[in-house]
């Protein structure tokens, strides 16, 4: 049986900043959109170092969740229909990955389904300096129709503290696919 309910594919990549992806899942639960959940071998060492929450207590908090090489899976056919996808983190490996069609796991060959079957792909990609190189990837990435979202945080806001700012950007990609988090504080609007 077919679910009913709108899907976001979420991938994150073992770039710095894996709290984006957690938060990301946690407010689409709560917001009842199905989440199908890629995670990268990368990603779970960045885990390790950047929070106590584990690879299982990730996966626990997406309606569906894939094993990095199951390139079977749902998200990797144009068939399953979605939204579209965020990739949060989205490291430069991730990216190139996307940008060249060379897809490696379920992770971006998701992400490549997204593009061709002209889908909303959001790279929150997360590097700083960035090279020719990677500017011309982001892009050609932009041409193919991807968002390039880096999570910069919105200082008008007046953020007081580091989940504030997640907070900020994770309502500021899900404004992307017309979903509102309630949690974002909006330029000129009463109560920004």
């Amino acid at each position: 049986m077919e679910s009913t309910r709108n899907r976001l594919v979420v991938g994150i990549s073992g770039a710095s900043g894996v709290v984006y992806g957690i938060r990301l899942l946690e407010t689409l639960r709560r917001l009842d959109i199905e989440t199908h959940l890629a995670l990268s071998r990368a990603a779970e060492v960045t885990l390790a170092h950047e929070s106590s929450l584990k690879p299982a207590d990730v996966r626990a908090l997406a309606d569906h969740s894939y094993r990095p090489e199951d390139i079977g899976g749902a998200p990797a056919s144009g068939s399953f229909r979605t939204l579209g996808m965020v990739v949060a983190p989205c490291s430069i490996r991730t990216m190139s990955e996307i940008a060249t069609g060379m897809t490696t796991s379920l992770l971006t060959r998701a992400a490549d389904v997204t593009l061709k079957e002209r889908r909303r792909l959001v790279l929150l990609v997360r590097e700083t300096p960035l090279h020719s190189g990677h500017l011309r990837t982001m892009l050609a990435l932009s041409e193919m129709g991807a968002i390039i979202a880096p999570p910069v945080p919105a200082f008008y806001a007046r953020p007081q503290t580091l989940d504030d700012m997640v907070a900020h950007t994770v309502g500021r990609v899900l404004d992307l696919f017309g979903l509102d988090s309630g949690e974002l504080h909006r330029w000129g609007e009463p109560g920004a």
